[in-house]
């Protein structure tokens, strides 16, 4: 297709020579209107040429007045549609053709993808209007969209982002979408999931077995949730389980099917205003709600909201809060459904449905309804979750609207990479030229649905992208099935990388830095080269190499991996190895409700150092603390023991003066020992202090232990670049405190806000981490 601006004649210049120049642009410049854009301002100036989408971006030529094509330039990333990202711009002047028209040409295929894949983005207000105005042909249409909004990773199978090459190519556009879409100046011009309801997808309701006859069937959706029933509802990236969130037997009922005990579910609210009434939103709060990227926000709980069920989050003051993104959505609330809990549509730890046949198949036994759709979906994206640290937004689930992004590198690669990521809250990536394609969070591959997303979505992405590297970087755990499956790969050269290192890496390349760096690295769980758990580190290093300055006195994990799932096994170890006596334990026990028979098998094994590993791990530091203090002895959902003595603690900034600390009789390096810290909690307990002081006193005292090491590690090296990550800085009351005393001693502070802290963020560290030792071993 070429679409030519009739009796378009670009002006000469003073000295009647014409001028044209070939502007390359990459970025995230498919799929979001550049080409209608770029039309546009060629018209506005008067200029002839071309612009068309290849495998690398979009490609410009212009030909004109050398003032016209100077101001053309300049526009062209000062004045870009809002979804698009420009990552280079390449230009050069050719010889001159004398062509005074401006065509738009079918996009070319050349073998190498580097173009950058949109993420689905929101429903924009333009695309609102129509759909809630009773005159537009698109009224109460649940598949509205336009270039600025509307499905993208989600649908693509292929690249170029052109119809064909999504899941909209079975839908033979009818004569007036056609005409929308062959207009340049159409808000739907090569808006590739455009559609209405003569030629479009359509929505139905069932209850799994047959079609409900109904004439809205969004209408009669809404009825059945305020009637208490749940409906499972087929959206942009899966599926969603929604029911009122102000019915309480209705969410307990939702919890049971879905064998999602007590972690905390997200909450759907029609507007600002109402999440208002709920909750305490700041103005960068409010931004990330109503952006383009619409994540899950936690946010703080109004003390005078009006009631929502009990059960939708039990153990804390945070709610999981998201506005509607997807037209359906949209016009459930307008047909006055009810605050709705919308979590993702699986059983507990499964990945999310995303196919109807596999919804009705999985979900059968827990949605009382289908609200399903034939529009159908290439990849899985659960909804991203983001939280306010420090004013600054934080990825902590890495998905829907915002992968696949890719993440800058402060360098170039050597070639293509990829690596598999963590085994928990996995996510895998490319690396290519000098960025980072990271995937949507796929999950914990412990669960045989959620590695089969891993490998599919590897396929998918490499395919996408059109890479395929002949190195993989893997977790250092030789258990991991990640790490399993790299190993079993055998066209990939293997490079294993130390979890902790790849954290380092990851914050220092989300950064942009290449130079020597300090790592305080908090998580639970790492398999460190010397064979024992890590997770509680002070690192000094580079992307090539790095040193374990401190780390916390490893203590053993009695029942290794039940330790992690049971606090109580953790405080037993940590009171026994503080030298705290079997008795006093048995009795502590009691008060958290453990049986003594249940403690004297876990005292035997540590006496007998039967199955009960060493680790450093900060988070079964908190582990044992939260139940010591009697908060938690049973991790239902991962780090719920350290959510609830982060609550416990209160909202209140930390202040070093707020409590007397000890000093732990070692020193800033090598192994620390929590011990003093422990026994400050188990005699705070026995003498009757309230949990909120302990709480508040552990956090302060474990954040200033390792600000004074990390103050010796740069005084030791000269280093004044220090970096956090791991899961732990998800607690808000460690990390902004540690962030503000190290700025406040005037270093800077590397912190994590595209990716993820936890081990969502793995695979970026993996890749620099990976490419610099393959640089390493090309140069020795």
């Amino acid at each position: 297709m070429s679409i030519r601006a009739d009796k378009l004649h670009a002006p000469e210049d003073s000295t009647g020579r014409r001028c044209r120049r070939r502007i390359r642009v990459s970025g995230t410049v498919q799929g979001v209107g550049f080409r209608p854009f770029v039309y546009r301002l060629a018209i506005r100036h008067g200029l002839g040429g071309f612009v068309c989408n290849d495998d690398r971006g979009v490609l410009v030529e212009i030909e004109g007045a050398t003032d016209s094509i100077v101001l053309f330039e300049q526009q062209l990333t000062a004045s870009a549609p809002p979804q698009a990202s420009i990552t280079r711009l390449e230009g050069e002047s050719i010889v001159p053709s004398n062509v005074r028209t401006f065509d738009i040409l079918p996009s070319k295929r050349n073998g190498s993808a580097e173009t950058r894949i949109s993420p689905d983005i929101a429903v924009c207000d333009d695309c609102l209007k129509e759909m809630f105005d009773p005159g537009d042909r698109r009224f109460a249409y649940p598949f509205i969209n336009c270039t600025n909004c509307g499905p993208r990773y989600s649908i693509v199978d292929g690249i170029p982002y052109d119809r064909p090459y999504t899941t909209m190519r079975s839908f033979a556009m009818c004569p007036a979408c056609a005409k929308e879409y062959g207009n340049p100046l159409d808000r739907r011009f090569h808006a590739q999931p455009v559609s209405c309801p003569n030629c479009g997808p359509r929505l139905w309701l069932t209850d799994g077995n047959r079609e409900i006859a109904c004439t809205n069937p969004i209408g009669q959706a809404v009825l059945s949730l305020k009637r208490g029933q749940m409906v499972a509802i087929r959206g942009i990236g899966g599926f969603h389980l929604a029911v009122d969130a102000t019915n309480e037997p209705a969410v307990a009922r939702l919890r049971r099917r879905k064998h999602r005990d007590d972690k905390p579910l997200a909450v759907m609210m029609p507007d600002l205003d109402v999440v208002r009434r709920y909750c305490l939103v700041s103005e960068p709060e409010a931004h990330i709600l109503t952006g383009s990227r619409r994540p899950i926000l936690l946010l703080r709980r109004r003390g005078d909201a009006p009631p929502l069920a009990p059960s939708i989050a039990p153990d804390g003051n945070m709610l999981g809060v998201l506005l509607p993104y997807a037209p359906i959505q949209h016009l459930l609330f307008q047909n006055n459904a009810p605050v709705l809990v919308m979590t993702s549509g699986n059983l507990s730890e499964e990945p999310i449905a995303i196919g109807n046949g596999e919804a009705v198949s999985r979900l059968q036994s827990v949605a009382d309804l289908f609200l399903l759709h034939d529009r159908e979906i290439v990849q899985r994206c659960d909804d991203s979750i983001v939280r306010v640290l420090a004013d600054v937004p934080r990825v902590m689930r890495r998905s829907r609207g915002y992968a696949p992004t890719p993440i800058a590198l402060p360098f170039d690669l050597s070639r293509p990479l990829l690596a598999c990521g963590a085994d928990l809250k996995n996510t895998f990536a490319f690396g290519r030229g000098n960025e980072v394609v990271l995937s949507q969070h796929i999950g914990d591959l412990d669960n045989t649905a959620a590695f089969d997303g891993f490998t599919d979505g590897i396929a998918h992405l490499g395919k996408l992208l059109r890479v395929q590297p002949t190195v993989v970087a893997c977790d250092l755990h030789p258990g991991y099935r990640s790490t399993i499956w790299a190993h079993s790969q055998s066209n990939f050269t293997v490079i294993p990388v130390q979890h902790h290192h790849a954290h380092l890496a990851s914050v220092m390349a989300e950064n942009g830095v290449t130079d020597k760096t300090i790592g305080i690295i908090l998580d639970g769980t790492g398999y460190g080269p010397d064979g024992t758990i890590w997770g509680g580190e002070i690192l000094i290093g580079d992307y090539g190499s790095f040193q374990r300055f401190a780390w916390l006195e490893p203590v053993p994990m009695p029942g290794a991996d039940r330790a992690a799932r049971q606090p109580w096994r953790m405080a037993v170890s940590h009171l026994w190895h503080a030298g705290v006596g079997r008795d006093e334990i048995r009795d502590a026990a009691r008060g958290w409700g453990i049986e003594p028979d249940r403690v004297t098998s876990v005292l035997q094994m540590l006496d007998r150092t039967y199955n009960s590993p060493g680790t450093s791990g900060c988070g079964r530091l908190f582990d044992a603390v939260s139940a010591i203090l009697g908060l938690c002895t049973e991790n239902t959902y991962e780090a719920k023991a350290a959510m609830m003595l982060e609550c416990v603690a209160g909202e209140e900034p930390l202040n070093e003066s707020e409590f007397d600390l000890a000093v732990e009789p070692d020193t800033a390096s090598g192994p620390l020992s929590c011990s003093r810290l422990v026994l400050d909690m188990f005699n705070g307990v026995r003498t009757g202090t309230d949990p909120r002081t302990l709480a508040r006193h552990f956090h302060l005292a474990l954040a200033e232990r390792f600000i004074s090491v990390a103050l010796a590690a740069a005084q030791s090296t000269g280093l004044r670049q220090i970096a956090l990550s791991g899961g732990v800085f998800q607690n808000r009351l460690l990390f902004e405190h540690m962030l503000q005393r190290l700025v406040g001693q005037g270093f800077r502070v590397l912190t994590h806000e595209q990716v993820s802290t936890n081990d969502g963020g793995i695979a970026l560290g993996q890749i620099a981490v990976a490419n610099a030792l393959l640089t390493a071993r090309e140069t020795a």
